[in-house]
């Protein structure tokens, strides 16, 4: 019996690469669904199970979510705790009324207890309260986890999550205002360049990085991270949460990340540090232990080699890029 499998949020910066993955594996057993808002609103149960009733899914890749960086975040907790409570409860109730035999939900590293000790690893999802900028997020994303301890001690069934660090490449949302840090400075960097006074010389430019520069992340490429998906589908079978990130020795400052992107872009201005804006969380390291005890050969992208490519696409993605 060959697999069917519905992937929500098909159409973002996950969902992409997912995609852009199978097509290059062509796998003969298996055919995927990728949907996006306009196929669906997830908040809406009866538009959500007419969806699932159409598709029939086997399986599900659950990314579909209200999103936004941190300066969205802090302004909307309750939208974000609302929507997002709802969208996951439409899809794993669903799932469990129409047999889905695997359901892959994606959580994020932010949902972490704020004090904590590092490195973060699986078991500490629910230890404390998360970051406050974001909290309404945070707790709807741990609820997946609860949902799927309590539908599989009730039912058995396995509905699974995963936690990705940073993720970020092409077909990302660079929206001002609401992206996360790598499209935010991309498009923020190519209008300095190329939009805004594009005859002044680039040497008499600078580059506004905001905050200090300091804080660490660990960057995952977002199509490492779909074949770390696609595995986890078709090969992880716990319910407990899985943390797909590259390792601890990977982590770069912010900083390391502006002068990767100057590189990618080749821009000869200079790099300034606006420290009247907020760094956020100094550092959210996540151990990648459990993945490496299962895939100890997996080979991640040179991070430069990484940001190249997303560039490289944005630039010529530039006119149908979200932005």
């Amino acid at each position: 019996m060959s697999k069917v499998v519905l992937v929500t949020g098909g159409t973002g910066l996950i969902g992409k690469a997912i995609e852009t993955v199978i097509k290059e594996e062509n796998p003969a057993d298996e055919r995927w669904i990728f949907v996006g808002s306009k196929d669906a609103d997830l908040t809406d149960l009866a538009a959500t199970r007419e969806m699932f009733q159409k598709h029939q899914p086997t399986h599900v890749v659950h990314l579909a979510a209200m999103v936004g960086g941190l300066f969205h975040n802090m302004g909307n907790n309750l939208d974000f705790f609302r929507k997002n409570m709802l969208i996951n409860d439409n899809i794993l109730m669903l799932s469990h009324e129409l047999k889905v035999k695997k359901v892959v939900s994606c959580l994020s590293t932010c949902i972490f207890p704020d004090k904590t000790s590092y490195p973060i690893d699986e078991t500490m999802i629910h230890n404390g309260p998360p970051h406050d900028s974001n909290f309404g997020y945070s707790h709807a994303k741990r609820m997946i986890d609860v949902l799927n301890r309590a539908y599989n001690q009730q039912y058995g069934d396995m509905f699974t999550s995963v936690v990705p660090c940073n993720v970020f490449g092409p077909h990302d949302n660079f929206v001002p205002g609401v992206s996360h840090v790598i499209p935010g400075m991309i498009h923020r960097l190519h209008e300095l360049m190329f939009v805004k006074n594009p005859d002044e010389p680039q040497e008499s430019k600078s580059f506004s990085v905001y905050g200090t520069g300091k804080p660490l992340r660990q960057f995952i490429y977002s199509l490492d991270l779909a074949k770390l998906f696609i595995w986890v589908l078709r090969d992880y079978n716990s319910v407990e949460p899985i943390i797909l990130s590259v390792d601890e020795s990977a982590e770069v400052s912010i900083a390391q990340l502006a002068e990767s992107l100057a590189k990618a872009f080749d821009f000869k201005g200079k790099l300034e540090f606006d420290t009247t804006k907020a760094d956020g969380q100094y550092k959210k390291t996540a151990s990648n232990a459990k993945l490496r005890k299962h895939l100890p050969n997996f080979k991640f992208t040179d991070f430069d080699v990484a940001i190249k490519d997303t560039v490289q696409w944005y630039i010529a993605n530039y006119d149908k890029a979200r932005k």
